[in-house]
């Protein structure tokens, strides 16, 4: 028999400004929750920014990458990869 454990995910994710197009990269374990926390102006960074639409996420299984994948897409290097990522969606807005 195998022991099924509960994986918990550390999600790296990136929200668009409906209102400015600006994007915003954060890191939760919760993402729903983050992401109504975001729309109703509960998070310091993203208040008075939204409404948002989430164009982009990552599941992690340890909460330390996720972090590190985290600080890599917010470098230049890693918004240049979002944006090589998304291209297609990116063309089409």
């Amino acid at each position: 028999m195998y022991h099924v454990r509960e994986l918990k995910y550390q999600y790296v994710y990136v929200l668009r400004s409906l209102k400015s197009s600006k994007w915003y990269i954060g890191c939760t374990n919760n993402l729903r929750k983050r992401f109504i926390e975001h729309q109703n102006d509960k998070s310091t960074y993203t208040k008075g920014r939204g409404p948002f639409e989430l164009i982009y996420y990552e599941a992690c299984l340890n909460k330390l990458d996720g972090f590190a994948r985290e600080k890599y897409l917010k470098s230049g290097m890693g918004r240049r990869y979002l944006k090589n990522r998304l291209k297609r969606f990116l063309s089409l807005t």
